[in-house]
């Protein structure tokens, strides 16, 4: 059956990007509803932008959503993440500025808040988008590739010269939970040289090493330990169960990242909806709901790292 949140939780914090400090509320909704975001500090015009891939305004630095009034919200990655992470279909996210809090740079304080109000069941079945045939979409930095599978699978491969980071790989199945166990408490990160550069250019003035974003100088790391020895190849597994979220369903397929971020995991969605014999959508039964991401998670199975 379709979810939403059993009653509103609200967040504070500050944008990564912009430094500006923001109060966003995730309030439950109707089943088909979908996820939409409100910018509650605007008066007049359309306020509404639906979390959806074809609104997407292509950044590496963060997935942002524009409508068509040009009213913006971004860095909604980590959000929709926890929200897709925890099996919630349906929600209003109301926002009072232009960039979701970044909290501690990891999805963990929504997950956290969305599994202590509760996950309500919708008289009304999943609907999924199963892919039917491999798509990939390759660019000078990387590539993504989504191709049939049984349930909801990622394989990640990043690659930097800092040796702190260096290669690293990972595959899962995102069904039942693991998103929560393994992968939301995994942290935003970047490079020292990488920081000094954006906040030269006005960029990444909410950023604090160590307490919402790990900042890796070579085989060093600032500030802080690494919750998981792979943390990286995590949180950009993390990100792209975010961006992919913005498909508007969850995806039957598995997906495969090398040294992909927010823009091609986007590029591979407008793809995939420009190839109408690559997938289908489904209502899901009992037994494929089941290996959805956040079907029957637990609030207990938060990692006590977060």
């Amino acid at each position: 059956m379709q979810t939403t949140i059993r009653s509103a939780i609200t967040f504070t914090g500050t944008g990564l990007h912009s430094g500006e400090p923001a109060r966003m509320t995730i309030r439950p909704a109707s089943s088909d509803y979908g996820i939409w975001f409100k910018r509650t500090d605007i008066a007049l015009g359309d306020t509404l932008i639906p979390a959806r891939w074809d609104v997407v305004e292509v950044s590496p630095l963060c997935t942002k959503i524009v409508n068509r009034a040009g009213v913006s919200v971004s860095t909604i990655e980590h959000v929709m993440a926890a929200l897709a992470g925890c099996g919630v279909h349906n929600a209003l996210i109301e926002i009072d500025g232009p960039e979701v809090p970044i909290m501690d740079g990891s999805s963990a304080a929504f997950v956290r808040g969305i599994l202590a109000r509760g996950v309500r069941a919708l008289a009304v079945p999943v609907r999924a988008i199963e892919i039917l045939t491999p798509i990939e979409v390759h660019t000078a930095a990387g590539w993504a590739r989504l191709s049939p599978g049984q349930g909801t699978t990622m394989k990640f491969h990043i690659d930097f010269a800092d040796q702190a980071i260096g290669q690293q790989t990972r595959e899962m199945n995102l069904a039942n939970g693991s998103f929560v166990r393994e992968l939301c408490d995994s942290r935003t990160f970047c490079r020292r040289a990488e920081v000094e550069y954006m906040q030269a250019n006005g960029l990444a003035l909410g950023g604090v090493p160590g307490e919402n974003a790990v900042v890796f100088d070579g085989d060093h790391v600032e500030g802080t330990e690494l919750r998981h020895a792979d943390e990286p190849v995590r949180h950009k597994m993390l990100d792209a169960l975010g961006d992919l979220s913005l498909a508007g369903a969850p995806i039957i397929g598995h997906y495969e990242g090398h040294k992909a971020g927010h823009a091609i995991t986007n590029a591979l969605l407008r793809e995939i909806f420009a190839t109408p014999e690559a997938y289908r959508v489904v209502l899901c039964d009992a037994g494929m709901a089941a290996r959805l991401p956040g079907a029957g998670v637990e609030r207990h199975e938060i990692p006590a790292v977060a």
